[in-house]
């Protein structure tokens, strides 16, 4: 891949910014299995190398199986994940592929069977934050273990 654009350096106060936004989300109350799930399969639909690599050893390191982890992109075909794991994967990927049909009634009502609102505002906002960076990972071509 060519070399491009360092968002970090060429922008640093957006850079920081987002940043910013990524220490606000660590101190919600979702829980750090749905965050890395959110992280890892918006990544994996954003088809985002950087973010897949980092967010599934991220996971490993919070005690993550590698089973469920391979098998994240099946999650519909498996009962390995829980009700409430399988709304917050639902969410993830109707928010990431937003011009298909959006967050659906049925998933947000599905999803208040389980959470507050304040809980699903949280799972937006980083749904909405891990769309953000795989776009700027992808876009410039940030490669797997680049140090920032």
């Amino acid at each position: 891949m060519t070399t491009r654009v360092k968002i970090h350096a060429s922008q640093p106060a957006a850079w920081k910014a987002m940043y910013g936004l990524e220490q606000y989300l660590a101190t919600t109350s979702v829980s750090k299995t749905h965050k890395e799930f959110i992280k890892l399969r918006a990544s994996q639909i954003n088809h985002c190398a950087f973010c897949i690599d980092m967010h599934s050893k991220d996971a490993l390191k919070n005690g993550e199986t590698t089973q469920r982890l391979l098998l994240l992109d099946a999650w519909r075909e498996t009962d390995l994940f829980t009700e409430e794991e399988k709304v917050v994967l639902a969410i993830t990927e109707e928010i990431t592929l937003i011009s298909e049909k959006g967050l659906t009634e049925e998933t947000y009502q599905n999803a208040l069977k389980y959470f507050s609102e304040d809980y699903i505002a949280q799972v937006i906002m980083i749904v909405v934050a891990i769309n953000a960076w795989n776009r700027i990972s992808v876009s410039t071509h940030i490669t797997v273990g680049e140090k920032f």
